[in-house]
């Protein structure tokens, strides 16, 4: 199987109809926040993110990474979905929950903690919401015999205790974000104290400790070298549809940054298959529908350079649902631009209906889906419906980014509920 395995990463940023707009320092910023980049982020890491290389070769030692970690991860049809939904559709899936970390997070995590440690770093920091990518950084920094230190979204920390277990199993230092351990964090309690935290904050925390300690931070979502890595998942799927002697149509992912979506759909695009690519948000968390296409910061204290993005603002602080890894506040830059372009579409969903899509494929299907993951199903339920009134043979495939394994007290929240 590890011939499926691509020895390549692909890069969009070549292939976009439009240059990238740069990042950008704010007027009247008294330091360079791109220089700050050069000191925290791993040299390659960074190399990668600003190179105009349509295809990077991925290191052997890597794949071997990623073959131990769970790679190359199944495409599944889902018969008794489709059979269910009595819809003419097909409808396959690609299981990224078939990863030793429970999550596709673990396709960046690996080569991150790998290019940081060709550099001697001893350890690395970085920041979580549902807790999927810190799991992730936490394993990963632990098959390259380094540390780690994880901020992880205080609403996310209370509901979701399995995660930070399995962080420290794995050898982390897990901390509540907004915490008491970061000038930024302790601003933030201090304005309220029972902040429930965010994406942006949790970032903000993780790189000042970053740069406090002399560590290196690894990038979870947004910035294009993630979604790079990323691409792993959709050219594993060419190859695989491509053995099945199938071909799908409409693709779909859900949206939190964008790096699963853009990692299952970019290499599609590129090769021309399909004809609709659906990103998949919470309609509580409206970024697709109020979201704005400015110049905006990653994280909530803007240490970092701006970024050309959809975007609710980087002090925007979330509710706090269930799903953390949709709890942030703009989008991956080459998606926002592509969905500016409508090239992608979008679609939201409330909890209520997500809930009912994660039951709905769980007892049919036998995975039980992240809810992240179920706000893709309930798109695929929505389309594959639309096939049938239409009575279109289409083929629909999506990304289940991840298992729901550890988010049973949100079901068992949404049974009583």
């Amino acid at each position: 199987m590890s011939d499926i395995i691509p020895r390549y990463w692909y890069n969009v940023v070549p292939d976009l109809a439009k240059p990238l707009p740069p990042p950008l320092d704010p007027e009247g910023s008294n330091f360079s926040r791109i220089e700050l980049l050069n000191d925290i982020i791993p040299k390659e890491v960074l190399r990668q993110q600003f190179t105009a290389e349509r295809y990077v070769k991925i290191p052997d030692e890597v794949v071997k990474l990623y073959e131990l970690a769970g790679r190359p991860t199944p495409l599944i049809r889902a018969k008794k979905l489709e059979e269910i939904l009595d819809t003419p559709a097909r409808i396959y899936f690609k299981y990224e929950g078939a990863t030793h970390s429970g999550s596709h997070k673990i396709n960046t995590a690996i080569p991150q903690a790998y290019f940081a440690k060709e550099e001697g770093v001893e350890r690395v920091v970085t920041e979580t919401g549902a807790g999927q990518w810190g799991t992730a950084v936490a394993l990963a920094a632990s098959l390259m015999k380094i540390k780690s230190t994880i901020f992880m979204v205080k609403v996310s920390y209370e509901q979701k205790p399995g995660r930070k277990i399995i962080m420290r199993l794995y050898g982390a230092e897990v901390y509540p974000s907004p915490s008491d351990i970061t000038e930024h964090g302790k601003n933030e309690l201090k304005k309220n104290p029972t902040n429930p935290g965010s994406l942006g904050i949790a970032m903000s925390e993780a790189i000042e400790y970053t740069i406090k300690n002399g560590y290196k931070y690894l990038i979870g979502s947004v910035l294009e070298v993630v979604l790079l890595h990323q691409s792993i998942i959709g050219l594993e799927a060419i190859k695989q549809f491509d053995a099945i002697g199938e071909e799908p149509e409409i693709l779909v992912g859900c949206v939190g940054g964008g790096s699963n979506f853009a990692g299952f759909t970019y290499p599609f695009i590129s090769s021309k298959i399909g004809s609709r690519y659906v990103a998949v948000g919470s309609s509580e968390i409206k970024k697709f529908s109020n979201g704005v296409y400015k110049y905006d910061f990653p994280d909530s204290a803007g240490l970092l350079p701006m970024l050309k993005m959809i975007t609710l603002g980087n002090d925007y602080i979330p509710p706090p649902i269930y799903s953390g890894g949709l709890r942030y506040h703009g989008l991956a830059p080459t998606l926002s631009l592509m969905i500016k372009d409508k090239i992608i579409e979008w679609m939201e969903f409330d909890e209520n209906d997500v809930y009912s899509a994660a039951q709905l494929f769980a007892r049919v299907q036998g995975i039980i889906p992240a809810p992240e993951s179920a706000h893709a199903i309930s798109a695929v339920i929505k389309l594959a419906k639309e096939a049938k009134e239409k009575k279109e043979r289409t083929v629909i495939a999506f990304n289940l980014s991840g298992h729901g394994l550890l988010d049973l007290s949100y079901y068992q929240k949404m049974e009583v509920k």
